[in-house]
């Protein structure tokens, strides 16, 4: 049998990990709210956490270099396993302080997880099929966690009824999985990075495109969690959904989202880039403005549904680019900074969801909605940059040609 390619065996890696990623964090929230924790201090605790992985995440890129990438993320998997032992345990208790403490590390270490993959898979091999390819593994995977929620959440099986706990144990049993199968990961560790006079805050400064990437980032993110922050939470409040119907809605809209995202990268991507954020972003828009003025239950759901339709599409247009822009030797410090952007857009998108979940969930849309205009004024004028790029760069090989 035909080994697999070192890249591949990451990616195996992140499918486990994702799978117990999108069983536990698909209950989380409601494992929390039946622990005693009100909507307003969940999304706290979110956004606390987030906060503190950028943190983590900044710490990452200055003190581990790409050779020790690999043994950073197997010490730091190995903590939230253990963590989501000890959440097993304090499950239904009064140690409130304790459950938050040992949420926030599971936040922590699970975005740290996230954020190290592809700098990883970069000192291997890069591209922006392979950059789609690690988002894909990622979204669908953890759609499969998901499924596993659903199939399994309050049926009795040997007599045990399976509650948000149990799935706890049994994500925790993926994310075991996930340690034995990248302790089989074999990586360069005698890789040099180049040790460079420019640091990475200057590198990104002199790159025009990096730094409206990065306040895109951070637009972008705040803007879908404002609108999809407590997804849990709003479907069994709001939307008056059982958990299980919650977690197969969306389950089936998950799935459907990443065989989009596979389908529009491989034959539904216009050549036309305006186009295709037009697309991902500016139907989205429309369908918030709408469910916010019509304030319809039916139109807010289809809203809802749509912006997770298409949120796996067109990675390769929205992301991919951007980061394969960045030279090898900053891939690691500009992929952690583009996270710490990222993770604090969620932040502040958690945040401003519990503010409007109390008023209501048009206020949500709409809140979305308003930080959506900047985020599509963003990415067209990224597309522009770039294209101006391109144009630049062939008119000066052309010259140099032509000497």
């Amino acid at each position: 049998m035909k080994k697999l390619k070192i890249e591949n065996r990451i990616l195996v890696m992140l499918a486990f990990f994702s799978v117990s990623v999108g069983l536990w964090g698909n209950f989380r929230q409601l494992w929390l709210q039946d622990n005693g924790f009100a909507v307003t201090q969940i999304s706290n605790i979110i956004s606390i956490g987030t906060l503190i992985s950028i943190i983590g995440i900044v710490l990452i890129g200055k003190f581990v270099s790409l050779n020790k990438l690999k043994k950073c993320i197997t010490y730091v998997i190995i903590v939230k396993f253990l963590n989501l032992i000890v959440l097993y345990f304090i499950n239904g208790t009064d140690l409130k302080q304790l459950i938050t403490v040992s949420i926030l590390i599971d936040i922590v270490m699970e975005y740290i997880i996230i954020t190290s993959i592809y700098p990883l898979i970069t000192t291997i091999i890069k591209s922006n099929k392979i950059y789609s390819k690690r988002k894909l593994t990622e979204y669908l995977f953890r759609d499969l966690g998901i499924l596993v929620g659903g199939l399994f959440i309050g049926k009795n099986i040997a007599g045990i009824v399976v509650d948000y706990n149990i799935c706890l144990i049994i994500s925790n049993i993926f994310l075991l999985i996930s340690i034995l199968t990248i302790f089989s990961v074999k990586v360069n560790e005698a890789i040099q990075t180049k040790k460079s006079k420019v640091n990475i805050a200057k590198y990104i400064i002199k790159n025009k495109i990096l730094v409206v990437y990065l306040i895109f980032g951070i637009i972008a993110n705040m803007a879908m969690q404002t609108a999809l922050g407590l997804k849990m939470l709003t479907l069994t409040n709001y939307f008056e959904f059982s958990a299980s119907m919650a977690t197969n809605y969306l389950l089936i809209v998950g799935l459907v989202a990443d065989v989009i995202g596979i389908l529009a990268l491989k034959f539904f991507t216009p050549k036309n880039e305006y186009i295709t954020i037009t697309i991902k972003f500016g139907i989205r828009f429309i369908g918030y403005i709408v469910a916010f003025l019509s304030n319809n239950i039916v139109v807010m759901l289809i809203a809802i549904t749509w912006s997770i339709l298409i949120s796996t599409a067109y990675e390769n247009v929205c992301d991919a680019p951007y980061v394969n822009y960045v030279e090898n030797e900053y891939q690691l410090s500009f992929t952690n900074i583009r996270y710490v952007a990222k993770f604090l857009g969620e932040a502040l998108g958690v945040f401003f969801c519990g503010v409007m979940y109390e008023i209501g969930l048009r206020y949500m849309l709409g809140l979305s909605a308003f930080f959506m205009i900047f985020q599509i004024g963003l990415s067209y004028k990224l597309i522009s940059m770039r294209q101006k790029k391109v144009k630049s760069k062939k008119i000066i090989e052309q010259y140099i040609e032509m000497e």
